[in-house]
C-alpha cells in the first residue's frame, strides 16, 4: 500500500511539473482567500488602514506521506498621509520532492471615488527559490533510472506581477496575475515542449455582503483561477458573520473538493480562522483531508480610531 502512495505522489508531482497538465498547483491554492487576499492580489496592499499581519498553513491530504503544504506570511500597512500601500509576502511551498519558496515587496496606489469606493493598482516583485530533488526516490524506482539519480540544481528565479482591486464597504471585485515571466525550471536538454516552467496565472475573485440585521451579514463570494493549457477552476464560498465576530461558511470547487470554514475576531487586533476540505474524486478523496488555520493580527490600539467593520 505504501509503495502505491509513493507511485501516486510521483505522479502527482510530475503533473504538477509538466505544464500541460496541472499548471496552476504551482502557485498556492488557498481556501481562505477572501482573508488572505495579499498572497494573490498586490493591489489589496494597504486597504486595511492599519498595519495588518498574518499567517497561514495549509496542510493537503493531511495522512498522506509528502503531501503538498504551503506556508504564508503576508504584512501590509497603508502609508500615512499618502495614496498608497506596502507589503511583504513569503510563501513556503512544498509538495514531495520539489520546494519553492518565495519572498516578495508589495505595493498599491488607492484611488477614491465618489461615495466609499475605492480602486488600488498594484504592483508586486521578487524572487523564488525552486529546487527539485527526485533522489530520494531511488530505492523505489530502482538505480538503472538515472532521470531520478541527479538532484536539479537550485534556481534563483526573479519575477514581478499586478494586479487591481475594487472596494467599497460592501463589496469587492479583484484581478491579479502574481507572475508574469514564464521562468524555466529545468535546465534538461529534452524537447521544450517539456520543460517545466512556472506559468502565468490568472485570477479573479468579487464578493458581496448582504445585511440581514443588525447582528447577521451573508456574504457570498467567488474566485476563478485560469492558466494555459489548463481547465479553469473557481471557488463558490457563502459567509455568515455573526455579532461582528463570528464568520461561518462554506465552499464548493467544482470536480475537486467541498468543505466548510469558520473565522472568528478574538479582540478588535487578534483572529483566528480554519477551513476544512475534502475530496470529491475519489482518487483525491482517497488521499485524506485537507486542513487549513491561519492568524491575523491588526496593529490597532488607538481607542479613538474607530475603523468600519472588516468584511474582507
Amino acid at each position: 500500500m505504501q509503495r502505491l502512495k509513493i507511485k501516486a505522489l510521483l505522479i502527482f508531482c510530475c503533473t504538477w511539473m509538466c505544464p500541460g497538465i496541472l499548471p496552476a498547483q504551482q502557485d498556492p491554492l488557498l481556501t481562505q482567500y477572501m482573508f488572505n487576499t495579499l498572497a494573490l492580489n498586490p493591489a489589496y496592499a494597504g486597504t486595511n488602514g492599519v498595519l495588518s499581519a498574518m499567517i497561514a498553513s495549509r496542510h493537503q491530504w493531511v495522512g498522506f506521506e509528502d503531501a503538498p503544504t504551503t506556508q504564508t506570511f503576508t504584512l501590509h500597512t497603508p502609508v500615512a498621509k499618502k495614496n498608497f500601500g506596502m507589503g511583504l509576502t513569503v510563501i513556503h511551498d512544498k509538495i514531495g520532492p520539489v520546494t519553492n519558496t518565495s519572498a516578495w515587496l508589495d505595493y498599491s496606489y488607492h484611488l477614491r471615488f465618489n461615495g466609499k469606493a475605492k480602486l488600488a493598482l498594484g504592483l508586486k516583485g521578487g524572487f523564488s527559490y525552486f529546487q527539485k530533488d527526485l533522489s530520494r526516490f531511488l530505492n523505489e524506482v530502482g538505480t538503472d533510472d538515472q532521470a531520478y539519480a541527479e538532484t536539479t540544481e537550485p534556481h534563483l528565479l526573479p519575477n514581478f506581477g499586478f494586479g487591481a482591486y475594487f472596494w467599497s464597504d460592501r463589496y469587492f471585485i479583484g484581478l491579479s496575475t502574481p507572475r508574469l515571466i514564464e521562468n524555466e525550471l529545468d535546465d534538461s536538454d529534452v524537447s521544450s515542449a517539456y520543460i517545466s516552467k512556472e506559468n502565468r496565472l490568472y485570477l479573479l475573485m468579487a464578493g458581496y455582503v448582504f445585511p440581514l440585521g443588525a447582528e447577521l451579514h451573508l456574504k457570498p463570494s467567488f474566485i476563478i483561477r485560469a492558466t494555459e493549457s489548463a481547465p479553469v477552476s473557481y471557488d463558490l464560498n457563502l459567509s455568515l458573520l455573526i455579532k461582528e465576530k463570528l464568520w461561518i461558511g462554506g465552499f464548493y470547487r467544482p470536480s475537486e473538493s467541498m468543505g466548510g470554514l469558520v473565522k472568528y475576531q478574538i479582540t478588535n487586533q487578534l483572529g483566528v480562522g480554519y477551513a476544512y476540505e475534502t475530496g470529491i474524486k475519489e482518487l483525491v478523496s482517497q488521499f485524506g483531508d485537507t486542513h487549513e488555520v491561519m492568524l491575523s493580527f491588526e496593529f490597532n490600539f488607538r481607542k479613538d480610531k474607530i475603523l468600519n467593520p472588516r468584511y474582507f
